[in-house]
């Protein structure tokens, strides 16, 4: 049996929940800090983030909003890669979730990106972990303008 695994990322970004909620959810401010996008915060609003194409993989990620209760959670589906690419774009089938929850002194951001089946995702788990860690401290950069 396949082990799956998550990578999660925890910090408390100095501004209210919402104005993390609204660079998480503004399709002008998430490509300042992760993507070009189509992003609606609506249930079942089926989006892309495009970026470089690797081997067969065309670079676009296809998602979909699961759950959005602003401004506290949001989670989408997060599909993309090929099987043909053992490494980097693999296909993965998996699924973002934000949590915000105010704390003194701003607001307290949890990251879940859960659905890595190892091994066959392992290049794109070891490749992304750092990857989201990066990608919260620019939310916070872009919150800080928004």
């Amino acid at each position: 049996m396949a082990e799956t695994r998550a990578i999660t990322v925890e910090k408390v970004l100095p501004y209210p929940a919402d104005r993390i909620w609204r660079t998480l959810t503004t399709s002008e401010l998430l490509v300042k800090w992760l993507m070009p996008n189509d992003f609606q915060p609506t249930v079942g609003h089926k989006f892309i983030f495009r970026t470089k194409p690797m081997g067969d993989w065309d670079g676009v990620v296809h998602c979909e909003v699961l759950d959005c209760e602003p401004p506290r959670l949001l989670r989408y589906s997060w599909k993309g890669g090929a099987d043909t690419n053992p490494d980097y774009g693999s296909k993965l089938d998996s699924v973002v979730t934000w949590r915000l929850t105010p704390v003194e002194g701003g607001t307290h951001v949890q990251m879940v990106h859960d659905g890595f089946v190892m091994p066959g995702n392992q290049f794109a788990f070891d490749m992304m972990s750092p990857g989201w860690g990066r990608i919260v401290d620019a939310i916070g950069r872009v919150a800080a303008e928004a």
